[in-house]
């Protein structure tokens, strides 16, 4: 299957990701292009239930490999159910992490290693999106915007040091795929970030 229309947005915690996908989604209404958007752990039912299981505050107790292989039943269920159906219809599928996060943060921050994660992850691999927007933030500038959150889920209740390898881990991974992966800067003000995001799409689908 031609995976380009498959988008995917990448980045630590509170790197604005959300944000950045609700701002393209009115640029696209504006120009009548057909999309969805969805969410990785999410998107539907079965994913939503796992991702409430992976981020429950009071699951302190779950290994990384069980983390691990929850994002991957999770991709896999969301990739069948969701993504694909909607890249059939010709649709632009704009979705909120995939598989770059497992690497990063179990691969790399939880010191599973890449190749297990990607192991794990072996039957997503045919479907890799055609472009990534890594939203590149410090950890500092995150854990700052962290602070102001009302509510926090269990990754975001992780020390410094975990954040900063899941950092580092970003920076892997777009070593890995540096093709794929395009790196913006968000470190500048939302509104700068977003209109880079905005023509970095815009750009790639040559619109």
């Amino acid at each position: 299957m031609d995976m380009k229309n498959f988008i995917t947005f990448e980045g630590g915690e509170c790197s604005g990701k959300t944000t950045i996908i609700e701002s393209i989604v009115k640029k696209f209404k504006e120009l009548n292009i057909d999309y969805i958007t969805t969410r990785e752990p999410g998107g539907i039912r079965i994913a939503e239930d796992i991702r409430n299981i992976i981020l429950d505050v009071n699951n302190t107790e779950m290994t990384p490999e069980c983390e691990a292989l929850l994002y991957a039943a999770s991709r896999m269920q969301h990739l069948s159910q969701k993504v694909l159906p909607a890249l059939k219809d010709n649709k632009i599928v704009l979705c909120d992490r995939f598989l770059d996060s497992s690497l990063a943060y179990q691969g790399y921050a939880r010191g599973l290693g890449m190749d297990s994660v990607l192991k794990a992850n072996s039957f997503a691999l045919d479907y890799l999106p055609g472009l990534t927007i890594f939203i590149d933030v410090k950890p500092e500038v995150a854990l700052k915007r962290l602070g102001q959150r009302n509510k926090s889920d269990r990754l975001d209740l992780e020390k410094k040091d975990f954040h900063q390898r899941v950092y580092e881990g970003y920076h892997k991974v777009l070593e890995m795929y540096p093709d794929r992966i395009f790196r913006i800067d968000g470190n500048q003000s939302l509104e700068d970030v977003t209109n880079d995001c905005i023509s970095a799409v815009l750009r790639y689908l040559n619109i």
